[in-house]
């Protein structure tokens, strides 16, 4: 069986589809699996490291204003779906997981006749798969949707990477010894104190410049030594100095380890991480991008409401903010449930085996 995959841009995009990928793989190890992508985006990087093989079609630019630009979008479009369904030959079955990478895959599939499914990891969806939709009948959910061809879709969760699945399997057997634990080994590898509540700041894939540039100003007050901070700024943006409480990291390699340890997350809202925190984190400050269609404001609602985070607009978020709410995030964090949440723990095998149904159907 040939499955086709398109997530890319994104991490928020290509983890869910190598999660995906990988439940394929074990569900039918003979199976071809071809990812989708751009030769601008993160899966440049993530997929062939992974193991996959990745097939390049054109990006479809799109602005966000009326521009000159925007009179390219449409041959920019002809061309990824022409790509796309050179992609598809020979193809069983598809999936899209949202973004500029999955729309030309949509049509193309559509076409050529190719059976698709569409994974919506956020609460409020993209245009991609908001259109895609009308052209399956397979759809898959994160979050439930009440509008738009999108609401037939069925909750399967967001499918969670390796390090994180592995985590919240081991942690289930005892949340109390996997925290301290998970506190000791990052103590230990970064020379800081395990005793020290530990806050652990990213941005996403590429970092934030909003929050990083907060943080700077919050120095200061992080350097009192009430707290332990671990801060992923992303490859593309200075490294501050460390001191003796406060390490900065271009890039993280022990995700699992440090939302384990962590007593505060300070991050976007994305769906993955939303889904991560929820997984195995204890308490998150969400700062939601403040461009895009408000989705992730909505993706972090469930962990407000369960007294798992907390949301500060990223107008409001600053130095002065920060040092006034630590201690009551702290407090929120102490009060929050030990355990994680273990409802997706088996998402990338539920939509595996949706996607295999779908596949022998045709």
């Amino acid at each position: 069986m040939k499955i086709l995959l398109a997530g890319g841009g994104t991490a928020g995009h290509i983890e869910p589809a190598l999660a995906v990928a990988r439940s394929l793989r074990k569900l039918d190890p003979s199976c071809e699996l071809l990812f989708l992508g751009s030769k601008e985006g993160l899966e440049t990087q993530l997929i062939p490291a992974a193991g996959f093989q990745l097939f390049f079609i054109p990006k479809v630019r799109v602005p966000r204003k009326v521009t000159p630009a925007l009179l390219l979008a449409p041959l920019q479009l002809l061309q990824a779906i022409s790509a796309s369904m050179k992609a598809l030959s020979g193809a069983n079955v598809a999936i899209g997981f949202g973004g500029y990478i999955s729309a030309p895959l949509y049509i193309a599939a559509k076409i050529k006749k190719v059976p698709f499914l569409i994974h919506e990891q956020n609460a409020k969806p993209g245009i991609a798969n908001r259109l895609g939709a009308y052209l399956t009948p397979h759809v898959a959910l994160s979050y439930r949707i009440n509008s738009g061809a999108l609401k037939k879709g069925i909750l399967t969760g967001v499918p969670l990477r390796q390090d994180v699945l592995i985590a919240l399997k081991e942690a289930s057997q005892d949340w109390q010894v996997a925290r301290k634990l998970a506190k000791q080994r990052v103590a230990a590898k970064y020379q800081i104190d395990s005793e020290l509540p530990l806050v652990f700041i990213f941005g996403g894939s590429q970092g934030s410049q909003a929050i990083n540039s907060v943080i700077a100003d919050s120095r200061t007050i992080l350097a009192q030594e009430i707290f332990s901070v671990i801060h992923g700024v992303g490859k593309n943006n200075p490294l501050p100095a460390r001191d003796s409480s406060y390490v900065a990291l271009d890039y993280i390699t022990e995700m699992a380890d440090l939302y384990l340890a962590s007593d505060i997350v300070i991050a976007r809202s994305g769906a993955v991480t939303c889904a991560e925190v929820a997984a195995l984190a204890r308490f998150a400050l969400f700062i939601p991008l403040p461009i895009g269609n408000g989705e992730q404001a909505l993706n972090a609602a469930p962990l407000v409401a369960t007294g798992r985070a907390a949301l500060v607009k990223q107008s409001d978020f600053s130095a002065t903010w920060l040092e006034a709410n630590l201690s009551a995030l702290l407090e929120q964090s102490r009060n929050a449930p030990m355990a994680g949440d273990n409802k997706a723990i088996d998402a990338a095998d539920r939509l595996a085996s949706m996607i295999e149904k779908i596949g022998v159907v045709r």
